[in-house]
Parts: structure tokens; C-alpha cells; sequence
């Protein structure tokens, strides 16, 4: 029995998408390239020229850089760099993207993964438009997706992510362990001369004339004549300052500033904010900047690797220690992801773009780099010794903590009640008890917690077994997991009844769409018994089709598994083209006139639910020996047609609503108790 158990377990879980195998790797990598050995576990392998040489690596970002999109799962996505860290190619492995799955569809997020051929991680590249900007600026601009701007975003930091890990340890031979973090509790007095002294402080000035040296012999030597009338004054006065140290943020800014600073902290940890001043002529940003974006004329690196900055959105202050003549400079705050390698207590470098314009029509933009060392002593940050990285499937766990904590109590909760089915279906409010579970089950089970069964599941966990795929990667999905365990743990006490009529989000909508249809007084229709069999054989062969699918066609797995209307009801909220509108929606109406129509029919879960039966250790429904002959109540009564003529229970169809429990423990309604009660008054 428990080999059983451990069988459905095993078919009945969602799939982690594990780093590829070479199998599936070698079609995707076209010549003059070619496959090499696996580097590590982590799904970075190496790439091979024409002649067997190396030429660079190829690896999946959804292993190295999980970062969950939109709809909660990473985006993975194959890049192949070459040694000197430019993209060959961007390809899309996999993704649950509602914009990109249903809407826009996924050519315009492949459309953008495009851009990054012949790019080089070495380049600033960030998500946007350039604003008018003719080339002045070294930003590498991305063109975005309208209406997908937070999923592009994800899929670019992804990309950023994954292949600055890549790069820095293999192609610069630098270990990308933890980044050291700011000591909330160190404490020091600091002025702004002692900082300046001690090199905390970093200082640029660049003067007219320099900039004109800088554009020397160009196109753009004479285009700033304010440059030429001034050569002395300063075109760049820029002072520099990591204010991620506490010590150093409380020396410049005043209380509120201050206050803003510790609350971007607290809500943005990984983030290391950097003050600039600039009181010349150049400025930090062009007229076309765009607040909580990265900066145009600022880019920074480190290990010849760019760095990303991005606008802290803050209006600061500075204290009153700050010298008189810096009152009316520039002043802004920027950000620094220490997720994605910046070490701030290592030298790196902060430049500051100087950028001119030649001619009146379709200027053509010029510009040339400023660069200041930055870094700070070590005395002001905490290193944390290297940490395991937390597997995928743990870290799923930690993510949906609370939600698992609340789906855990309500499953047991609802466990107790029917363990005491005879006294729950006994209440005199049973129909209200029961629809307000089920409104639980769509909104948190379905629409929130997304743990809306489907059997692409267990095909996919079926087909990945069958591949060689661990076990540990059934654990991606934990709230859906919980709910496939209690399921398949419910069969042993009920069948297939647990799931299908207590925790299918879609059948507890069609129930609903029964009693709608029950008040609007239209008429139920029941199928003719011949024809009510029949039906139940179109679950198996959708199920035979899907199964087959899978494993001769598996591209058009998810085509064929349509069939479903899970997808569109719950995953998708029926934000979806009307075909799938009409089919969800249609099996919805169907079941205001034949009760829970879909289920009963063409489900091909349902179908694989029914062998739970086959698991069932005990006949739970109470029978008399007058259930079936002559008493036919329960039998007329049963929605699902469940029941025999010789009253015997069909567990493989029976959804546990209760009905035929009610009726056979009151006295009132129970055809054999009621003659007996009569029986024994006529004796008194």
C-alpha cells in the first residue's frame, strides 16, 4: 500500500525545471560552436570553436540566478558568452510570465532577448529608452516590452546576474562569494576635513580646459565656447561618498535625510547608496534623466566589469558639516546591488561622462570619461563567511512559509470535520458550511496560493523520472505539493472524494455556478444512465491523449492540456483570448443545468483521480441492507450518479459531498428509518 503511496507521490508533484542535460543542451548550440564538459553542478558548461579549442561558456540563469518573476518562478533563460565575456546568444528555456503567457505571447520577450548579441557584459546595459540621447552617453540602452516593463526587467537582471557570477570567477578567476555589508554597529566621530583627509571622501575636479584637452583633436574641440572664455573654472567638481556605513551618513546628512537613508536600507538591504555631489558645470544626469532609473552620465566598474547604478529616488540634505560653498551643488543618491557582486570595501571606479553636441541638425554626440577611485577601509563592514546556497526547493519553502503554515491548518481543520462526516452533514446550516469552505478553496487554494491541480503535473514529474531527474526537484511547488499530498493521503480514507470534492478550485466554482443556476430556476438536466457511462470514458481517453502526447509530441503537451480550463480560470483569472474564454466559461454555464459537468466527464485529472479508489481502505459511506432494494432515495438524490441500483457506492466517482450521509442518518428522511419508526408506534 505504501509503495502505492510513494508511487503517486512520485507521478503527483510539480517539476523543477534542474539545469539541462547534455542531451537536451547539444541541439541548441549551433556551429561553429559546439558542447563542451560541465564546469560545475550549476549548469554552466563550457563551449567549444570548430577546432575543439575553448571559446566560452553556456549556462541556464534560472540555477545561477533564481530571481522570481511576475508569477512568482524564475525566468530561465540559455546565454553563451564568449572568453572575453560577449554574448553570442540569449535564448528562452522556460518561463510562467501571465503577460508572456497569455496576451502579448512570448515573441516579444524573444524579440528582446535578441539585443544582447554582440553586447558585452562589460558594457553598462540597462532596460529602456535613451531619451532622445544621439550616443553621447556609454549607457547601452535595451529596448523594453510596453505593458511587460517589471517581466523584462526580471529576465534582464536574470541575464546580468547569471553571467556576472559566470564572468567573475571564470573569466577572471574571482570567487563571487558573499558581499560584506555595512556594520550597523560600528561608531566613529567624522567631520567632513578628517573624511576628506582620510580619502573617505573622494574628490574629482576637472577644469574647462581639461575637458577641452579630453576632446583635442575631435570633431567636438570647439563645440563649448563657455569652456574656452573660462578655462580655469571647473566643468567637473565632484565629491563622492559611500554612505552605506552608518558612521559616514550620519557626518553629511541632516535628520530627515538621514531618516530616508536608514529606510531605504531597511527596505532595500542588499543596496549600497552613494552620495555625489557635484557643485561644476556638468551636472549628474541630462535633461531627459528619468527618476529610479540609472543615471546617464554616471557608470561605474569594478574588475573591468560594470557595475549597476540606478537612481535612489531620494531628496537629501546635507548637514550642517559640509563646507558653505557646496550649498547650492547637485546633490543625489544612488544604488549599488551587492547581490550581483559589488564589493564596496574593494577599489572600483566611479566615472562621470562629459558629453558635447556637433552641429545644429542631427547633432552628432560626443563624450569622454572622468574616472575616480572609489573604496572604503574594511573596518566599516561585516564579511560573512561564504554561506551555502540555499537549494531552489528549500528556498520555495522559506518564500511560502506563511502561506503553507495557513494551508497546513486548514487542511487538518477540514480533515477533522470529515473524519466526523456524520455529525457535519447532521448541521442544520451543512449547505452553508460546505459553500463557505468551498469559496476558501477558490480564493486562497486557487487564486492566491495558485494550487490549482493539473495533470501537466504529474505528467511532467513522470516524464522527468523517467529522464533521470532527482527527486529533490519535487519540491519546487510547495503549496501545490501540499495540496497533491493531501490528496493522495486522502485516497487511503476517501477515495478520490478529498480533492475532487472538497479542494479543486474549478469544481468548487462549477458547484457554485449550480446553485446560481438552482436560483435563476433553470432546469437541471441529468444524463440518460446509458449515456451517463459513456460520458465517464472521455476523461480516460483525454488522459490516454495527453499521456501520449507527452511522450511522442511533448512540444504540444501544453496545446493539448488545454482541455483543462484550470489555466484559464485560475492561473489566468480568465484574463485570456476568448477561445479560452468560451471554454471555461462554457463549462461553467454547462454546469448550471448538469451538475459539475466537467468533472464528470472529460476531466483527465478526474480521470487519474479515480484510480485513488483503487487506494481506499475502507468503505466509509454507512449502508442498510434496505439501501438499493427497495429504497432508491440516495440513488435519486446523488448528484453524481455515484450510487448503484442496488445502492452500493462507486468510490472512483464519488466527490464526497455528503448528500447520501445526511440522508441516511436522519430519521426524518431515511425511507428505512422512517418505516421503522412507524413499525414501532403501531406496536406501542
Amino acid at each position: 500500500m505504501w509503495r502505492a503511496v510513494l508511487l503517486w507521490l512520485m507521478l503527483a508533484t510539480p517539476l523543477l525545471a534542474a539545469p539541462l542535460t547534455r542531451d537536451q543542451l547539444e541541439p541548441m548550440i549551433v556551429a561553429p560552436y559546439a558542447l563542451g564538459e560541465p564546469v560545475n553542478d550549476a549548469g554552466v558548461w563550457s563551449l567549444l570553436n570548430s577546432g575543439g579549442g575553448e571559446a566560452g561558456y553556456v549556462f541556464e540563469t534560472g540555477p545561477l540566478a533564481p530571481l522570481p518573476g511576475f508569477s512568482g518562478q524564475p525566468i530561465n533563460i540559455l546565454v553563451l558568452i564568449d572568453l572575453e565575456g560577449t554574448f553570442i546568444d540569449t535564448r528562452l528555456l522556460a518561463h510562467n510570465e501571465p503577460i508572456f503567457v497569455s496576451g502579448l505571447g512570448e515573441a516579444p520577450l524573444r524579440d528582446f532577448l535578441t539585443q544582447y548579441r554582440g553586447h558585452s557584459i562589460h558594457e553598462p546595459l540597462v532596460v529602456g529608452t535613451a531619451y532622445g540621447n544621439s550616443g553621447g552617453s556609454e549607457l547601452v540602452y535595451l529596448d523594453g516590452v510596453t505593458k511587460a516593463t517589471a517581466s523584462v526587467r526580471i529576465a534582464h537582471e536574470s541575464i546580468l546576474a547569471a553571467t556576472l557570477a559566470v564572468a567573475r570567477e571564470k573569466l577572471q578567476g574571482i570567487s563571487a562569494g558573499p558581499p560584506p555589508r555595512p556594520d550597523p554597529d560600528h561608531s566613529e566621530a567624522l567631520d567632513w576635513e578628517g573624511a576628506l583627509a582620510e580619502g573617505l571622501i573622494r574628490h574629482l575636479r576637472v577644469t574647462n580646459a581639461e575637458v577641452d584637452t579630453a576632446f583635442a583633436g575631435s570633431i567636438w574641440a570647439d563645440d563649448d565656447p563657455e569652456a574656452a572664455e573660462d578655462p580655469d573654472a571647473p566643468f567637473i567638481d565632484l565629491y563622492a561618498i559611500d554612505i552605506g556605513p552608518p558612521a559616514l551618513a550620519q557626518a553629511l546628512l541632516d535628520a530627515d535625510s538621514l531618516a530616508d537613508v536608514q529606510r531605504l536600507a531597511s527596505l532595500s538591504p542588499d543596496d549600497e547608496p552613494l552620495l555625489l555631489i557635484e557643485a561644476g558645470r556638468q551636472g549628474l544626469v541630462s535633461s531627459e534623466f528619468v527618476r529610479n532609473t540609472a543615471p546617464d552620465l554616471v557608470s561605474a566598474q569594478q574588475d573591468g566589469l560594470p557595475l549597476a547604478l540606478r537612481d535612489a529616488d531620494l531628496s537629501v540634505s546635507l548637514g550642517e558639516g559640509v563646507p558653505e560653498e557646496l550649498s547650492d551643488a547637485t546633490v543625489m543618491v544612488l544604488r549599488l546591488d551587492r547581490r550581483l557582486g559589488f564589493d564596496p570595501s574593494r577599489e572600483w571606479q566611479l566615472s562621470l561622462i562629459a558629453e558635447r553636441q556637433h552641429g545644429m541638425f542631427q547633432p552628432e554626440a560626443g563624450s569622454r570619461d572622468f574616472a575616480l577611485t572609489m573604496g572604503l577601509p574594511e573596518r566599516f563592514f561585516l564579511r560573512p563567511e561564504a554561506v551555502t546556497q540555499l537549494p531552489p526547493w528549500l528556498s520555495a519553502i522559506q518564500i511560502r512559509m506563511v502561506d503553507l503554515i495557513l494551508l497546513g491548518v486548514g487542511l487538518l481543520a477540514l480533515t477533522a470535520l470529515l473524519l466526523r462526516q456524520s455529525r457535519l452533514a447532521a448541521q442544520r446550516h451543512y449547505t452553508a458550511i460546505r459553500l463557505a469552505v468551498l469559496a476558501v478553496v477558490i480564493g486562497f487554494v486557487g487564486f492566491w496560493g495558485q494550487g490549482q491541480l493539473s495533470i501537466v503535473t504529474p505528467l511532467a514529474v513522470l516524464r522527468g523520472v523517467m529522464q533521470g531527474g532527482g527527486l529533490e526537484v519535487l519540491l519546487y511547488d510547495p503549496f501545490s505539493l501540499l495540496v497533491w499530498v493531501a490528496a493522495i493521503l486522502g485516497f487511503v480514507l476517501w477515495g478520490r472524494g478529498l480533492f475532487c470534492g472538497w479542494l479543486c478550485p474549478f469544481g468548487a466554482m462549477q458547484e457554485f455556478a449550480h446553485h446560481l443556476g438552482r436560483r435563476l430556476g433553470l432546469p437541471q438536466w441529468q444524463p440518460p444512465r446509458s449515456l451517463g457511462r459513456a460520458l465517464l470514458w472521455t476523461g480516460p481517453a483525454a488522459l490516454a491523449v495527453l499521456v501520449l502526447t507527452s511522450f511522442i509530441a511533448p512540444q504540444h503537451t501544453e496545446t493539448v492540456a488545454e482541455i483543462e480550463p484550470f489555466k484559464t480560470a485560475i492561473t489566468m483569472h480568465f484574463d485570456r483570448p476568448w477561445p479560452y474564454l468560451l471554454w471555461a466559461g462554457g463549462w461553467l454555464a454547462v454546469s448550471m443545468v448538469w451538475f459539475k459537468g466537467f468533472c464528470r466527464s472529460i476531466c483527465p485529472l478526474g480521470a487519474l483521480m479515480r484510480l485513488g479508489g483503487l487506494l481506499r481502505l475502507r468503505k466509509w459511506i454507512p449502508r442498510r441492507v434496505q439501501c438499493g432494494s427497495p429504497c432508491q432515495l440516495c440513488k435519486v438524490k446523488c448528484n453524481y450518479a455515484a450510487i448503484g441500483t442496488k445502492g452500493e457506492i462507486r468510490y472512483s466517482e464519488c466527490f464526497q459531498c455528503l448528500d447520501c450521509v445526511k440522508i441516511h442518518d436522519d430519521p426524518k428522511l431515511c425511507v428505512p428509518l422512517i418505516i421503522a419508526a412507524r413499525q414501532r408506534s403501531r406496536a406501542a
